[in-house]
């Protein structure tokens, strides 16, 4: 009896102990399937990588082709230099006309303010310590000034005439020049008696228009009237004229500097193409 007992014990004992051994075994079966999973992932991982890589290397590379040369300046012809020095000259005339033309263009520029006559200095000391004296002299100084501004006017066609007869033998030397208002210098010394002829009759007109004629005589015949003092003379005409011809001149030689400088004085093409190094 106690032997069929433990038979059937034994008998009880064997599924339980197959049925652990499967579930091992199962387990190590998923186990071992897992690691495969791990291992696609990790190369596609690896390849992902590598892609970018490739496209970092490939942007690089595209990054790092070099610009195409920019093609040469052909040289400064002596034409184009002589017509850009005409433009530059004409430019510098209307800008110079229109400054001087304004209210106080003359009278409040320090550069190109017209004094009271230099040979009238005695007047001016002699009546300036007189009562009163010193705000005459102020008063024909004023409109000195103002003759010259309402008189400018009339200088721009006479200028721009000047600078279209003005030869220009070397104007490749000029446009090199250091000195920057080397063209206003060649029109001076080519044309100011001229401008100064031209120009007079507007001054005259414009010393009687404004009353500094008018000023300056009573100035003058109060001065002629104190004993032992040498008569002065009152025409104003002459000098009025030299000094407004000379105030333009100022004013132009200001704007031929700012073309060669100032690129954004250079407002035309050829301007540009000559002051510029056709930049």
């Amino acid at each position: 009896m106690k032997n069929f007992l433990l038979a059937l014990a034994l008998l009880a004992a064997v599924p339980a102990v197959a049925q652990t051994k499967k579930a091992t075994t199962t387990k190590k079966t998923t186990t071992v399937k897992k690691a495969p999973a791990k291992a696609t992932t990790t190369k596609k991982a690896t390849t992902t990588k590598a892609t970018t890589a490739t496209k970092a290397t490939t942007t690089t590379t595209k990054a790092a082709t070099p610009a195409p040369a920019a093609a040469p300046v052909a040289p400064l012809t002596e034409a184009e230099a002589s017509s850009g020095l005409r433009e530059a000259l004409t430019t510098g005339v209307t800008k110079a006309v229109g400054f001087a033309s304004e209210k106080d263009g003359f009278n409040l520029n320090d550069d190109i303010r017209i004094p009271f006559p230099p040979d009238a200095q005695l007047v001016a000391t002699t009546i300036g310590s007189l009562p009163l004296g010193k705000q005459t002299i102020e008063q024909v100084t004023n409109l000195l000034n103002r003759a010259a501004e309402t008189a400018a006017p009339a200088a721009k066609d006479i200028f721009l005439n000047a600078v279209q007869q003005l030869t220009l033998t070397d104007a490749l030397t000029l446009v090199s020049s250091s000195q920057k208002d080397a063209a206003t210098q060649l029109l001076r010394k080519n044309s100011e008696a001229a401008l100064n002829a031209a120009l007079r009759p507007s001054i005259v007109q414009s010393l009687d228009q404004v009353g500094a004629n008018a000023a300056y005589t009573k100035l003058i015949d109060r001065y002629n009237k104190i004993p032992l003092m040498t008569p002065a003379s009152t025409n104003l005409t002459d000098y009025v004229t030299k000094e407004t011809v000379d105030g333009l001149f100022v004013l132009l030689a200001q704007q031929e500097a700012k073309i060669r400088q100032n690129p954004a004085a250079q407002s035309t093409a050829l301007l540009k193409r000559v002051f510029g190094g056709g930049k």
